[in-house]
């Protein structure tokens, strides 16, 4: 009996060092793969406030995307070798997050979504031409790595070019009917002068902590990174876009259309309502929402006294001149005054405010043809950025006032820039 009861008590006390072996292998995996990621994406790196990588974009050749997946199932194995059931509450949590961002991982590349690196509203060339608002420009070494990812650029659209030719090859596109006018989006880059061009913009006033007698070696270098670089690179894909990826793009809309279109869709279900529905379920969903949302919108027009049915309430909404801006400037002050009127609420609503601020700005030019009518845009972490609340100011007469307080208080707050702000201030 007392060698019974000894036995019972030494695994009573190896069951805490257990757990906290276990809990040490999955910490240890985190920070393991964390540096992987920063390695293999650059540009994101940069955006989280390491600056090794600085100087360089990611590689986007085949051959390293099927590296940085065999990684990513590695760590996978290696993450369902440890005993979950033997972790915290808080612990388990932490390693349902990770692995479901491992599998996310894996599936979109084994569904080769790799070959389809844009979408209606955006893509990788878009990402780059914001470079100049998201690195670190303060020092000597600051603007050459600026220029160093300038003269990179073309490379790195060569190499998307190449996997798009993959997608082309399978059927695996962008719907033809999303891409009318997106070109506009990348031609707006290919100037002949490098004073016309967005990369040039850091060159035309350096900070004071840049000494003077390095800034006319820089402007020399930045010229020729502007050019030879980036504007060379965007030079390249319109003749790409034209050529062959516009000819050939799909003529169906639907992702179940795809090559191997039910399962892309599936993971795209999974990935971005992180349920295990159908595609059917889902749809099932929207149709309710529809139904109970017209039956709101009814019970609105009933209280605002309108004659008419639906049909005709919608066409008054999307007609009368009262509901819509005259200028640019009418629409960013009314969503700047619908943002300072939910700032002020934020107090009694919310125990813990972020102590970074955010701002409001137009969408840049060369995106808002075809970008959506907000967003918002996190700042680099450790930069001196605010956050911004870009509003759309192209084509008025598709910006009603009415979706701005909707608008605002998904991207602003107590939306995107409230929870990811406080989440940038976790310790």
């Amino acid at each position: 009996m007392q060698r019974l009861f000894l036995f019972l008590s030494l695994s009573l006390l190896a069951i805490p060092a257990l757990a906290a072996d276990e809990a040490s292998r999955l910490h240890d995996l985190f920070k393991r793969e964390w540096e992987v990621r920063l390695k293999e994406s650059p540009l994101f790196a940069t955006s989280v406030g390491r600056h090794e990588y600085d100087d360089r974009l990611p590689s986007a050749t085949l051959a390293d995307l099927q590296r940085e997946n065999a990684e990513t199932k590695a760590f996978l194995d290696e993450l369902q070798g440890i005993d979950r059931a033997r972790l915290s509450a808080a612990d388990q949590v932490n390693y349902d997050i990770f692995r479901r961002q491992l599998e996310n991982g894996v599936a979109d590349f084994e569904l080769g979504d790799y070959q389809m690196p844009f979408n209606a509203d955006s893509g990788f060339h878009s990402g780059f031409s914001r470079l100049p608002e998201e690195v670190p420009l303060a020092t000597v070494k600051d603007y050459q790595n600026y220029i160093s990812r300038l003269r990179a650029w073309p490379r790195y659209v060569r190499e998307q070019i190449e996997l798009m030719r993959a997608g082309i090859a399978r059927g695996f596109t962008v719907p033809r009917a999303t891409l009318n006018g997106y070109d506009k989006t990348i031609s707006a880059h290919v100037v002949e002068d490098p004073a016309k061009s967005v990369f040039w913009v850091p060159f035309e006033k350096f900070p004071s902590t840049v000494p003077e007698g390095e800034r006319e070696r820089l402007r020399q270098e930045g010229r020729s990174a502007v050019m030879d670089g980036a504007v060379a690179g965007y030079r390249e894909f319109p003749e790409f876009f034209q050529k062959e990826y516009l000819p050939h793009a799909r003529a169906t809309l639907a992702a179940s259309d795809l090559p191997n279109g039910r399962a892309y869709y599936q993971q795209q279900i999974r990935q971005y309502t992180t349920l295990d529905l159908s595609p059917e379920e889902i749809h099932q969903i929207g149709l309710s929402e529809v139904d109970r949302i017209s039956k709101e919108m009814d019970a609105v027009m009933r209280q605002a006294g309108f004659q008419g049915d639906r049909a005709a309430f919608l066409k008054f909404l999307r007609t009368d001149p009262q509901f819509y801006p005259k200028t640019p400037r009418e629409l960013l002050e009314r969503a700047s005054f619908i943002a300072k009127k939910i700032d002020g609420k934020l107090p009694s609503e919310f125990g813990k405010l972020p102590r970074l601020p955010y701002t409001v700005k137009p969408v840049p030019d060369d995106i808002a043809p075809k970008y959506t009518s907000g967003r918002y845009v996190e700042a680099p972490q450790g930069s001196t950025q605010a956050g911004i609340f870009w509003v759309n100011t192209y084509q008025l007469e598709s910006r009603p006032f009415y979706n701005l307080t909707a608008l605002a208080l998904h991207e602003s707050v107590p939306g995107h820039h409230l929870q990811i702000s406080l989440n940038h201030e976790l310790s």
